[in-house]
């Protein structure tokens, strides 16, 4: 449409529009000069599982070798490694909804079951301990946490991680955490990783995390787990015969990331917490349409139900139909597996926050009516 001449605002977009900060541009450039163009250690150049290791004892209170992390192609292809490696044919793996779709086909693409627990609508669909506790079984093998998540924006309450490792605890299952979206949280909420609230429950965790979200490095395809020391090296042997190393520029890329100081980082973070305001006051304008207060990531996972009937009967038909009539671009709920909503990123300048949001309300006004 765009190619056709249509003005299309796309709050489709999973990733931040920024540029990726000139010292890690600097960094690959000189790699590339320096002939850093070979192939490196399957699990990644150690200089980088150290600057790695670092950020995790500074940042988020987890103390790990840099034997216990793998550097891969993306947090994706971690989530892949991990899933392959823990997860046998038959076992049960539960996602808490809504969730990114990537985790149900990689629980699939290991033969396992997903379990689906969906959360608590009230609360940014954060999930319900007692709910989650009821969906596990002699077959459950792991439970998948993302927080902050996509596509809700939920920050998880400290008692609610805590609580899912009592679980883990309790009946002997692995934790994978995606934390991809870690630095971007907002109005005072934060961040906690489960691997840094003992030892034993480290035991249990595949912690995730890379560059895409914080550093706005999606296309350099950098990601690291951090677990205990005989899966990462399960891990490693298994990589080592997929994809063997991440990109060796992009690693001297992501060196330069994680020693970066915090100022690029805040203002990306700070930026983002003004869209979401203006995205949350221009939604409120919006009859009939209950806005969320989402704390983290870069997403508002909007409820359209009422808004649904006639032949704009699902939330992939509304989808579909603001692009043909709004020209603006989301996500249908039903890829998270919460029919009924859409999410909107917002990733987009503030102008066309304004704009797509003030076109999508006078689309669903006649819709309601």
């Amino acid at each position: 449409m765009k190619a056709d001449g249509f003005d299309v605002i796309s709050f489709g977009a999973g990733e931040p529009d920024f540029n990726t900060p000139q010292p890690i541009c600097n960094a690959a450039i000189a790699a590339i000069r320096d002939g850093f163009t070979k192939y490196t250690p399957s699990a990644g150049i150690k200089p980088l599982r150290e600057a790695i290791a670092q950020k995790l004892a500074r940042e988020n209170n987890v103390n790990v070798s840099p034997d216990q992390i793998v550097v891969s192609v993306g947090g994706k292809h971690c989530l892949f490694n991990s899933m392959q490696m823990v997860v046998e044919p038959g076992d049960e793996v539960i996602l808490l909804a809504p969730y990114w779709m990537t985790y149900y086909d990689q629980v699939k693409l290991a033969h396992g079951l997903p379990v689906v627990v969906l959360g608590n609508p009230g609360r940014c669909y954060e999930p319900d301990l007692a709910k989650v506790e009821a969906a596990i079984s002699d077959k459950t093998k792991a439970i998948v946490v993302n927080s902050p998540c996509n596509p809700t924006g939920a920050v998880y309450s400290h008692d609610t991680i805590r609580g899912l490792a009592a679980l883990a605890e309790k009946y002997n299952l692995w934790i994978i955490c995606d934390e991809i979206y870690e630095r971007l949280t907002y109005d005072g909420s934060t961040h906690l990783s489960v691997a840094s609230l003992s030892p034993e429950i480290a035991d249990r965790t595949i912690m995730i995390g890379g560059c895409s979200k914080t550093y706005s490095m999606t296309g350099w395809r950098i990601g690291f787990t951090a677990t205990r020391l005989d899966l990462a090296k399960a891990i490693s042997n298994f990589q080592d015969q997929v994809t063997s190393n991440p990109t060796s520029i992009a690693q001297k890329a992501a060196i330069a990331a994680f020693q970066m100081g915090p100022e690029e980082i805040e203002a990306m973070r700070s930026e983002f917490e003004t869209r979401r305001s203006i995205a949350s006051s221009e939604l409120h304008k919006i009859a009939g349409l209950s806005v969320p207060d989402p704390r983290g990531a870069f997403y508002f996972f909007l409820d359209v139900r009422p808004f649904l009937g006639g032949t704009v009967k699902t939330d992939i038909d509304l989808a579909n139909h603001l692009l043909d009539h709004a020209h603006v671009a989301m996500v249908p709920g039903s890829v998270f597996d919460c029919p009924g909503h859409l999410r909107l990123s917002y990733t987009a300048s503030k102008d066309d926050i304004v704009r797509g949001i003030a076109r999508i309300g006078e689309n669903l006004s006649t819709l309601r009516a």
